[in-house]
């Protein structure tokens, strides 16, 4: 079994290492914001429990502060909406049927700034599932406990009561984060069957936080997998999405796959092991676009560069930018194997599974044109292209021309390191040119040398699909030809004119 599902250390961590994640705890918890203690103090005055729970505890442990301010409490919503209606400046009761109450406290004098507070306070849950679908009965518990036990992973099953900041560990999370390890405060089996959707968790925290799922929790995952099809695309598409622009993205991939998830949410990816021939003549699919999508990562540019990271439509064409290989297989004579075409095929692949997953028609497009023209570059490799064909790859590239840079790099991933220095090589000549290029047309930009308006005045004409094919001629001229100037633009024109009529 590949990936993170059979990392479970061997042995447990010893008192120490708890010592110092409790000391790290400490730490981050008492930076909380004075608004989040003083509201412990609010729900202790009116009688009531209020723990901060999940996420934000976890991240503590982890030595890190969390944005998300999520607490539990023993009150119930009417309760909690008049207690935080007094602590906040803003409130809402959007959540109300599941039991969550928000609440905003303005930092200083300005509304909605950086230093506002803001808190969702869910009553303690109880909840039961129809078995037919994700969505719970909601009903109310009466003890911290029983709420963390209704968690997805123990170590998002932990607690710290305020304001008094007592630790509440009633499944050993902090073990388990000590250990590495993502296990379930219940049977699995029952944790899966009551929230499908939490396999896909366990999948997406194995790519955030580098844990390995318990063999228990695999064991269920690998046996239920199917049950994820319950679960709305809109709901699996998030999942999938927070796992890819996690840092280590390959990791929860990985489980997807090795637990048979991925062939109900992302079929094409486990479609991607193709079956090694007997002269291994060609790569796994997989494994390779796994690695282009590490490499594509390393490429990304940061927040104020070409290409911020973590940029989802960059890693998802990196990982899905083969799929059209399974369709496109044929074993030639002499034990070669062809793909033709298979970007082609990709593209239309893609497309149809990101929309299937809800994603958005812009995400849709993006990674679908990005697959379209992976393999466009490789013409660039076998002979020299004329400043047309540059010109060319520009315009269709468009927008998307800096992620197509960074995922043509990323698709070479041959262990020849000749051939990788040749391609590498290629590709900075084709970068130079191209940026020599738009330094003197503005290649970015490309419009013909006249315009509509001035195509008409040379011409005698009016609005009309005549026009839009003057104009379609002028743009192939400026694509073949570089910029001509107002004066040789109209000559062309006239003499293009005078062979129609």
């Amino acid at each position: 079994m590949s990936g993170r599902l059979g990392r479970v250390p061997a042995e447990q961590p010893d008192a120490s290492a708890l010592d110092a994640l409790r000391r790290r705890a400490l730490g981050v918890l008492s930076s909380l914001p004075s608004d989040a203690l003083e509201l412990g103090e609010v729900f202790r005055a009116a009688g009531h429990e209020l723990a901060l729970v999940g996420g934000p505890v976890r991240d503590a442990f982890l030595g890190r502060a969390s944005a998300d301010l999520d607490f539990t409490t023993s009150a119930s919503p009417d309760q909690t909406l008049a207690l935080l209606a007094r602590w906040g400046d803003a409130h809402w009761d959007i959540g109300k049927e599941f039991g969550t109450i928000g609440a905003r406290r303005f930092g200083g004098r300005r509304q909605n700034g950086p230093d506002d507070v803001v808190v969702e306070v869910t009553t303690y849950r109880s909840d039961e599932y129809d078995p037919t679908s994700r969505k719970p009965v909601v009903a109310f518990g009466d003890s911290l406990e029983g709420d963390l036990s209704r968690r997805d992973f123990t170590v998002n099953s932990m607690a710290v009561r305020l304001p008094q900041l007592t630790f509440v560990d009633p499944f050993d999370g902090l073990r388990d984060l000590a250990a590495g390890v993502l296990r379930t405060p219940v049977d699995p089996r029952q944790s899966f069957d009551d929230d499908p959707l939490r396999m896909m968790r366990a999948a997406r925290f194995a790519a955030q936080l580098g844990f390995a799922v318990s063999p228990e929790a695999r064991a269920a995952i690998e046996s239920m997998a199917e049950r994820i099809t319950i679960v709305s695309a809109e709901r699996v598409r998030d999942e999938l999405s927070k796992l890819l622009v996690s840092s280590t993205p390959r990791d929860g991939l990985e489980v997807l796959v090795d637990t048979g998830l991925a062939d109900h949410v992302l079929p094409e990816l486990p479609a991607l092991r193709l079956e090694i021939d007997e002269h291994h003549r060609h790569k796994d699919v997989y494994e390779h676009s796994l690695t282009v999508l590490d490499k594509a990562i390393a490429l990304e540019t940061g927040p104020d560069g070409a290409v911020p990271g973590a940029d989802l439509v960059l890693r998802l064409a990196a990982l899905l930018h083969d799929i059209g290989k399974p369709r496109t297989r044929r074993f030639e004579a002499g034990g070669g194997v062809s793909f033709h075409h298979h970007e082609m095929v990709g593209a239309k692949l893609v497309a149809k599974r990101l929309k299937e997953l809800r994603f958005d028609k812009a995400t849709v497009s993006a990674v679908a044109r990005l697959t379209e023209l992976h393999l466009r570059f490789h013409g660039y490799g076998e002979g020299a292209w004329t400043d047309s064909a540059v010109r060319r790859y520009v315009t269709d590239a468009g927008p998307l021309l800096e992620r197509l840079h960074r995922l043509t790099r990323s698709d070479c991933t041959t262990r020849n390191l000749r051939k990788a220095a040749r391609l590498s090589a290629a590709y900075d000549d084709l970068e130079a040119r191209i940026g020599t290029l738009q330094e003197q047309e503005q290649l970015d930009a490309i419009r013909p040398d006249l315009d509509g308006t001035q195509i008409m005045a040379v011409l005698g004409l009016s609005p009309g699909r005549e026009v839009g094919e003057a104009y379609t001629f002028l743009l192939e001229l400026r694509m073949e030809r570089g910029p001509l100037g107002p004066e040789v633009a109209r000559e062309e024109l006239l003499a293009w004119w005078a062979t129609r009529s």
